[in-house]
């Protein structure tokens, strides 16, 4: 019977937002690629440190059981072959059971999204992140400089997601950009029991609550909405999850108060923001990285 990833959450993950290649990709970026392979091969008994997605992926593999896997981990790089060995080393050496990936040496590697049916993909590429999602695959380019996750809830996978153009549609920061605050406060008051359309994001939160509904031993996943809205505009994106029956944990209106400070104290695991303001504002305090769907990221 062939191998099948069908019931899985599968995360395709690149080399740098796994593992920390800072130092081997300023080789690359001042040399070429075949002064990296050359770095990665020399370094091949050296675990590489842990990266920005480091704690998430740990964490989400950690749901797999000897009896039934339900997360899958692929690596989805543009590294080549050679250095993919020191990649797999490092898997090794920190117990992560990822057993498959694509190296394209440079080339980009999205369109492996598809037949890996992927729920998430993070890279450190932005053309690669922007490319997944004009496929449809929720995808982020990791924030390389983001602090690392702390080691305060080993068995809660903590994720924390903005609300418009991730989780929801753009619709409303349309008529804010536009329009202004007044005029944004007054279209989601008019539309409260309205539900918003999906966002780039939706479909992983659903993989997320279908991962939670099946607890995987003292494993649990804790979500929390950080937004910009604040009253009454919060109560359209309350009544839209409440549609989709899908529950968060903590849900955060900020009113356009900086995220990060309240981001720290929540402790999340990765962060997802359409905003480059918004993630740079929360990588000094958490692992962040930048959706870039919607009226904000218009190329």
């Amino acid at each position: 019977m062939p191998a099948s990833l069908d019931g899985c959450l599968v995360v395709a993950i690149s080399s740098r937002a796994l593992f920390d290649f800072e130092e081997e990709n300023r080789v690359f970026e001042a040399h070429d690629d075949r002064a990296y392979m050359r770095l990665q091969l020399e370094r091949l008994e050296r675990p590489a440190r842990p990266g920005v997605a480091f704690s998430l992926v740990n964490k989400l593999l950690a749901f797999n059981a000897a009896a039934k896997r339900r997360v899958e981990v692929v690596i989805l790089s543009r590294n080549d072959p050679v250095s993919g060995m020191r990649v797999f080393r490092s898997c090794q050496h920190y117990g992560l059971p990822v057993e498959r990936g694509v190296f394209t040496r440079g080339e980009s590697p999205w369109r492996y999204l598809k037949p890996l049916a992927a729920n998430l993909f993070l890279s450190t590429n932005e053309a690669d992140v922007r490319q997944a999602l004009a496929a449809g695959v929720p995808a982020a380019r990791v924030a390389a400089h983001s602090a690392r996750a702390t080691d305060t809830h080993p068995n809660e996978v903590r994720i924390a997601f903005d609300g418009d153009a991730v989780l929801f549609s753009d619709e409303s920061e349309r008529v804010f950009q536009s329009d202004g605050l007044a005029a944004f406060q007054a279209h989601e008051r008019d539309r409260a029991s309205l539900p918003l359309a999906p966002g780039p994001f939706k479909p992983f939160l659903e993989a997320l609550h279908r991962l939670q509904r099946e607890p995987a031993g003292p494993m649990r996943i804790r979500t929390a909405l950080v937004t910009a809205r604040s009253a009454p505009a919060h109560e359209r994106a309350i009544r839209t999850l409440m549609a989709w029956q899908i529950d968060v944990d903590e849900a955060m209106f900020l009113g356009g108060l900086p995220k990060g400070e309240f981001l720290r104290e929540f402790e999340p695991d990765f962060f997802f923001d359409d905003q480059t303001g918004h993630v740079d504002n929360a990588a000094p305090h958490v692992p962040a990285g930048h959706v870039a769907a919607g009226v904000s990221n218009l190329a």
